[in-house]
This record gives C-alpha cells, structure tokens and sequence, in this order.
C-alpha cells in the first residue's frame, strides 16, 4: 500500500460490505505459507481467518486451504499479497517433494540452494522443508562454503580450507570441488561436507566411492 491505500477497491466496494472468501487449490501440490497467508490477511483489517490445511499437507484441485470472513474492502485489499505468498511457496514445496519423492528408498536428500529471493530466504527455506528436503546453512556466518572464487584467493582448495580453519575453528567447512583430485584433497584435510559442482552421474558415483559411502 504504500502508506496510502487500495484505490480502485475503495472506490468501487461499499465500506460496510462483509464478505467471505476461500482460497481454493487450482492443482495439486504441497502446501507451505498457510500462516503467513493468514498474517497478511489478519493485518488488512478485521478479517478472521481459519486455516482449514496445514503446511505440508499434500491437497488437490479443488481443495479448500483457508477460509477469511470480513469487511470485503480489506479481503480485496490484502488479497494478492497473501496469494503471492502462499502460491510461491506452495510452489517450492510442490517441487521439493518431487525430487523427495523421487529418492525414497535411498539414503540420498534434498537440499535447498544458497540462491534464495533476497527478504523471503527464511521463508523459503521453511517451504523446503514442509516438501520434505533439508536445508543448507542459513546465513553466512553459520558455515563457511569454499568456493572457486575462494580457492583461487587462497591459493589451492586445501589452503582455502585450511584458512578457514584456523580463523573459524568452531563452524562447519563445506567445500566446493570440480574434481575428483580436488575431493580427494579436501577430504583428506577433513572438510565436513562436499559441495560436487557440475558432476556427471558417473563422476558422482565415483565420488561416493571415494568416500567410502
């Protein structure tokens, strides 16, 4: 709003109109950001809001996720802002328990990127973990990644490592590798998790072999 306020529904919607409103799943998925729909509704006016699914449920078309009884001017109002929440990580969700889904049965799981929408990171990563994955670290200080970037700086990957190291004993180290003489490097320096970066299937096989499972 912008500190003013929804013109065209001001104009057009009778300020004493009630109305209710339910937001309908339009294909089937995961759902995430059912709460924070409900913030941004409540914080439109004097809406009340009933949450008639939880995050992390699995719905389908035609299915009623949340119902909102108020003044028809605030509904309008906080719409789309709460539908642009909801439909974005319901859709991160939907896409992380594809991939979930694909890997049952294995020891293998999903994890989300660093490459999150600046301000909704947190979000985001919430909505990961309602589809089933993990999440990687969540700012960076908690865990230091070693990238290309980093190794050319440091002068080798191991050096890289060894760096941070020494300056952060107490963080978890990541490395990033582009080869299977790199992994060998870092793993015998003792990094804590492998980032393979642009590997084949074959090479990543070949990888978890390396590493002894």
């Amino acid at each position: 709003l912008g500190g003013g306020v929804d013109v065209t529904t001001v104009a057009t919607v009778p300020a004493d109109q009630i109305s209710a409103m339910d937001l309908v799943a339009r294909a089937p998925g995961v759902v995430a950001g059912l709460p924070v729909a409900a913030v941004v509704l409540e914080r439109g006016g004097t809406v009340a809001v009933e949450l008639i699914a939880d995050d992390g449920d699995r719905v389908s078309a035609g299915d009623v996720l949340l119902t909102a009884i108020g003044p028809t001017v605030d509904l309008l109002t906080a719409e789309r802002s709460a539908l642009n929440l909801l439909c974005h990580l319901s859709g991160v969700a939907t896409a992380t328990a594809a991939w979930a889904d694909a890997l049952t049965g294995t020891s293998a799981r999903v994890r989300d990127t660093r490459k999150t929408t600046p301000g909704l990171r947190r979000l985001e990563k919430y909505a990961v973990r309602c589809g089933g994955g993990v999440n990687h670290r969540m700012y960076l200080s908690d865990a230091a990644l070693v990238k290309d970037n980093h190794v050319v700086a440091a002068g080798g990957v191991a050096a890289a490592f060894e760096a941070v190291r020494e300056r952060f004993p107490g963080v978890p180290v990541e490395v990033e590798v582009d080869s299977l003489e790199q992994l060998a490097e870092v793993l015998d320096a003792g990094a804590d998790l492998v980032l393979l970066d642009n590997f084949d299937p074959a090479g990543m096989r070949a990888a978890v072999e390396l590493n002894a499972g």
